[in-house]
């Protein structure tokens, strides 16, 4: 891996990003694998006064950071912004790499691992992970196999991606044969098995009110590869088999999942991507301080909800922080 500091040791060859809003950004540069040369990306924002505390927030799946209004409330709450954009997504994503390409999860702690040194780095001495659906189950699997580390103190899961939202023989069957054939043939590729509702439940140009790239998040997902799903299941597993977690997290979903065929403003106040029940339970099974909150009409993306609901994501969010991290 290139070293991304300068001669003097720190790292300050951020830019301005693409949100602007003194929003930066530092391009990380990463080992090469099976596509070839590998970068992800770290955002910065920082909070409006001087801060040592921070939160790095990783992005779901067909996702990247573009959720401002979550970063500067984390702001005003005292904290500095950081996101990654990991390999193969958004700000990080290259003209020979396929979207979303991984064959294991841990392949992420690279840039995690770097992005929270960088942190440190920085002057942060206390640091929250925070991760949307598969960003959840990403940070939920980096802490169980990093236990008793120095550089992250706590989690925050927005509806993590702790199961597929599958029928029980579909779950069981299916998805460890699909893992098992993943294995052995990682591009082969197969459906993503997600309609266009919930993206235009989103965006502004269709019944949403968020405005962001459809080319790095489209509303219609490219196939996925079977490599993929191995990676899903495979950090799914790990965290059956090693559920401790010696930092507090904070488990927040909605009350209801979405199953609609069509548009229908169903879709704007429920889990239109995963099981809200399966959340729940894997996160009773997690082994230490677990606090699990539901949200009345959340979406998926529990802070792209419509503001009163959102609002209440932030309430219980700060309030959760504040009990914690006094």
């Amino acid at each position: 891996m290139q070293d991304q500091k300068n001669t003097s040791g720190s790292y300050n060859n951020y830019t301005s990003d693409i949100l602007g809003n003194s929003f930066e950004k530092l391009t990380l540069t990463m080992a090469d694998d099976y596509e070839g040369k590998v970068i992800a990306t770290l955002i910065r924002r920082k909070a409006n006064n001087e801060s040592h505390k921070a939160v790095l927030y990783i992005h779901g799946f067909n996702d990247y950071f573009f959720q401002e209004e979550m970063a500067l409330k984390l702001n005003q709450h005292g904290y500095n912004f950081y996101a990654l954009d990991l390999r193969k997504y958004g700000r990080s994503y290259l003209p020979h790499q396929k979207l979303n390409n991984v064959r294991s999860l841990i392949e992420y702690d690279e840039e995690i691992n770097l992005a929270l040194q960088i942190i440190k780095s920085e002057h942060n001495d206390h640091v929250l992970l925070k991760g949307h659906s598969t960003g959840g189950l990403i940070i939920t699997n980096y802490a169980v196999n990093h236990l008793n580390s120095g550089l992250f103190n706590g989690l925050i899961g927005n509806s993590p991606f702790y199961d597929y939202n599958l029928n029980f023989v579909e779950r069981k069957i299916g998805i460890p044969i699909l893992s098992f054939l993943g294995h052995y043939f990682p591009k082969t590729l197969i459906p993503a098995g997600f309609s266009a509702l919930y993206g235009q439940s989103l965006h502004k140009n269709y019944h949403g009110e968020w405005d962001y790239s459809l080319v790095w998040k489209p509303l219609l997902i490219p196939k996925i590869n079977l490599g993929f799903i191995r990676a899903i299941y495979k950090a799914q597993q790990n965290i059956r088999k090693h559920n401790t977690i010696d930092v507090p997290i904070l488990v927040l979903f909605s009350d209801k999942s979405i199953y609609e065929k069509h548009w229908s403003i169903k879709l704007h106040n429920g889990d239109a991507v995963l099981s809200v029940e399966q959340i729940k339970s894997y996160a009773d099974t997690i082994n230490g301080d677990v606090t699990t909150r539901e949200i009345e009409n959340g979406l998926h993306d529990l802070i792209l909800s419509k503001k009163v609901v959102r609002d209440k994501v932030y309430e219980k969010t700060f309030e959760w922080i504040d009990t914690k991290f006094k």
